[in-house]
């Protein structure tokens, strides 16, 4: 009876070993098969034959790549939706950006007044917060009231908010700038073409780089210093492609004045209260509306009745095309500054030097432009260079990986060979590339 009870006690050890080893193997499959037994040891993984060890480590590897497979087609799928975000949005900057041009370009026709326009369109500004609670209450899941998403935007001012002393001295002189930008813009237009105008301005990207290089201290990169002078060089050549008359070079003053005006904004901004959130951003928009209304209303007034900017009764105002410009300036400002939160800032840009394109077509088919060699080559010098400072500051590792990448597909890959003399055989013909690389 004992040694029949050794017999059973040793076939039931036996059994549960075997039930143990199956259990172990079934587990091991099922993490390779949903790709997260990568990281499993490989002692863990128990055989009696090489190949049977080999096609376990492969197995492994091809749950890994299925895994980085999948996460990849995740990632392409959320930039393909923001590409394609990019693209409406490129249309929408193009569209208002340029419609704001030409439709302001009518205006001066029938009432020639820059500066009461100015104030209308900036004045359109107080409309930034209300849009943006609209769309926090929509989004966001919480309920906050307009006071109290106020009182927390006021932070971006400081500790005790929105006092009299910031205003004046931390969101005035951001007024200023922004009036002198599109007043200076405006008059611009009075001047010269559209088409010169719109090319121009895009100079303030140079000068933004030149002053947050000067101001800021930020990285010096060559690429940007040649897109500077690209920038100028354009300037200089549009100026001579209309012969240095005295009202295309006053033309040309303004509005590279107006981009001047517009970069130091930017660097300043930066400098004095640094980055901004959407809500920061919209309120601080809001104010300088709000501001504009309150303090240069008299402006408008003055200029009434001493005759520099008049017009007979608020009848003939042509309204739909003050109403259309201030709307369309509104948009573009609403569309750059918030923007990128569904697309890529490089996109929105893009919108911005679309509009040249645009403008030309329009100024060619209204006959106000004349494009001759030296105008082709200025705008597209100033397009080229608003380009180059797009590049981000590691453009130079990029292509060098690219690179690197592309020459990996390029080169042949040998087949595996198998077996313990092969394997020696390849360590020595690697050993004498390497000794042959080295002299």
């Amino acid at each position: 009876m004992g040694d029949v009870s050794i017999n059973e006690w040793s076939f039931l050890k036996a059994f549960i070993m075997q039930q143990q080893s199956i259990c172990h193997s079934y587990q091991f499959w099922t993490a390779w098969e949903f790709g997260i037994g990568e990281d499993r040891p490989r002692e863990n993984v128990v055989c009696n034959a090489d190949g049977q060890a080999m096609v376990g480590g492969a197995g492994v590897e091809s749950g890994a790549g299925r895994q980085r497979f999948h996460c990849c087609v995740r990632v392409t799928a959320v930039q393909v939706r923001k590409a394609i975000w990019g693209v409406a949005m490129v249309m929408c900057v193009c569209s208002s950006w340029a419609g704001s041009t030409q439709l302001a370009k009518l205006t001066f026709k029938q009432y020639d007044a820059p500066f009461t326009l100015t104030w209308f369109t900036t004045t359109w500004n107080c409309l930034f917060f209300p849009l943006y609670y609209i769309g926090y209450l929509c989004k966001s899941p919480e309920r906050q009231t307009p006071k109290q998403r106020f009182r927390e935007c006021c932070r971006f001012f400081g500790d005790d908010g929105l006092t009299a002393k910031v205003f004046f001295t931390k969101v005035a002189p951001f007024g200023l700038l922004w009036i002198m930008t599109n007043y200076l813009y405006l008059q611009a237009l009075r001047k010269i073409n559209s088409t010169d105008v719109s090319a121009l301005f895009c100079c303030n990207k140079a000068f933004v780089f030149l002053l947050s290089w000067i101001v800021l201290r930020d990285r010096f990169m060559g690429v940007r210093i040649v897109a500077a002078i690209l920038a100028i060089a354009g300037i200089v050549m549009l100026t001579y492609a209309d012969g240095f008359h005295s009202h295309s070079v006053i033309g040309i003053t303004h509005v590279v004045a107006s981009a001047s005006a517009s970069a130091l904004y930017k660097v300043l901004f930066k400098l004095v209260l640094g980055s901004a959130k959407f809500g920061e951003a919209a309120l601080f928009l809001t104010i300088v509306g709000g501001a504009n209304f309150v303090f240069m209303s008299f402006v408008p007034v003055i200029l009434y009745f001493t005759h520099v900017e008049y017009f007979t009764s608020l009848v003939d105002l042509p309204w739909a095309y003050l109403c259309g410009v201030a709307g369309l300036l509104l948009a573009f400002n609403i569309l750059v500054n918030f923007g990128i939160a569904i697309t890529y800032p490089t996109l929105i840009s893009l919108g911005i030097v679309l509009s040249v394109p645009v403008n030309a077509v329009v100024d060619l088919y209204t006959c106000d432009i004349h494009f001759n060699t030296v105008r082709l080559i200025a705008v597209f010098i100033i397009c080229l260079g608003f380009l180059m400072l797009l590049l981000p500051e590691d453009w130079d590792q990029c292509l060098i990986e690219l690179s690197t990448k592309l020459r990996k597909r390029e080169q042949p890959v040998e087949p595996a060979e198998t077996g313990t003399s092969s394997g020696l055989n390849w360590t020595r013909r690697a050993r004498t590339s390497m000794s042959t690389f080295s002299h």
